[in-house]
């Protein structure tokens, strides 16, 4: 396997019961780079998303993360291990302020809480969170409720929590969706700045978009591997623009 590659699955299947969702996939994540995951609805890309997040096993084949087998391993240890996923429905506690969010997932992952935890541990987890909403452009909404941001600032600030255990691999579900276009716009600046300290895999559906922002492309189609490759690779395959380019997707 070659060392600049972060991630990479062989053969991975999918089955719930008598029903394959995702079928022999085997793909790659490069470090330092931005890998996109497209395709028809149906294609299985949230199957496929929620394996190499750690939401689901396979049913066989493997999931390879920096040199080790991590199939079967539970979510939480995909965290603990560099890979974060943030959802593409907000994971939010409304009631709390936008600090505090960021906060308990700094606090979550580094300690369990007792009442002997001294004071500068607080602080500790404080000061991260506010570097956290620094690099999301959150700093001056921290005090807020998080209920009251809007969309895209939401969308944000789950970034923000996906980044509290630093991972290597930030695995984004849709995170432009139901965005206006001054949003998405915004939302894909600020994926660009993570990428250049970390990796980034997301499923997205806007083409032009992915078009414009990805090193690799996954195009999954009835549950398997169509084609991995750059952007004019996707553009000028023939199967690709068959089942999915030339359905009017956008």
């Amino acid at each position: 396997m070659s060392n600049d590659i972060l991630l990479s699955t062989r053969h991975v299947t999918k089955k719930f019961g008598g029903f394959t969702a995702n079928s022999d996939i085997s793909v790659d994540f490069h470090a330092g780079k931005l890998t996109a995951i497209i395709g028809p609805n149906g294609a299985g890309k949230s199957t496929f998303f929620n394996m190499v997040s750690g939401g689901l096993e396979p049913t066989s084949g493997e999931i390879w993360f920096d040199g080790r087998n991590v199939a079967g391993l539970k979510q939480h240890e995909f965290a603990r291990i560099g890979i974060s996923k943030s959802f593409q429905i907000t994971n939010l506690f409304p009631a709390l302020t936008v600090l505090e969010n960021v906060r308990v997932a700094v606090q979550s992952l580094q300690s369990v809480y007792n009442i002997w935890t001294p004071r500068s541990a607080h602080a500790q987890w404080v000061e991260q969170a506010e570097a956290l909403l620094e690099l999301v452009g959150l700093q001056d909404r921290r005090r807020d409720r998080a209920g009251d941001l809007a969309h895209g600032e939401q969308r944000s600030l789950e970034i923000a929590v996906a980044l509290a255990c630093n991972p290597k691999l930030l695995l984004l579900d849709e995170p432009t969706a139901g965005m206006s276009p001054e949003e998405t716009r915004a939302i894909m600046k600020l994926i660009l700045k993570l990428l250049e300290h970390r990796t980034i895999g997301l499923v997205e559906h806007k083409m032009k978009l992915i078009m414009g922002v990805s090193d690799s492309i996954i195009v999954l189609h009835q549950g398997r591997l169509l084609v991995q490759g750059s952007p004019d690779d996707i553009r000028s395959n023939e199967e690709v623009k068959r089942v999915y380019l030339g359905k009017g997707n956008h």
